[in-house]
């Protein structure tokens, strides 16, 4: 049995946050029902990523990073095929050096 503090917080029974998957940080949806009060997960889809294996959860990242690696892929060859930096800026990394030098 949980007690309310002088806070108005309650401690929620771990049998039952383990029971219905509530983790910390968890928002909970509190609903008036006659003469009791419904508690009730706000996003009872977002648990969804937790009940994936070790297993399912690498190979979504691998995938993921398989089309970020295809992307950033593409965005090079894209640059390789446009002008030289130094042909964009008008000048190179080596004219820096003597820029504003006496030579």
């Amino acid at each position: 049995m949980s007690k309310v503090t002088s806070k108005r917080q309650l401690t929620l029974p771990k049998a039952i946050a383990d029971q219905y998957n509530i983790r910390p940080g968890d928002e909970l949806e509190w609903i008036p029902a006659g003469e009791a009060i419904r508690v009730v997960p706000t996003h009872p889809g977002d648990n969804a990523a937790r009940d994936l294996t070790l297993e399912e959860k690498l190979e979504l990242f691998d995938r993921n990073m398989a089309r970020v690696d295809k992307i950033q892929a593409a965005e090079l060859r894209k640059a390789a095929k446009s002008k030289t930096r130094s042909e964009v800026r008008g000048w190179t990394r080596e004219e820096l050096y003597t820029r504003g030098f006496p030579r």
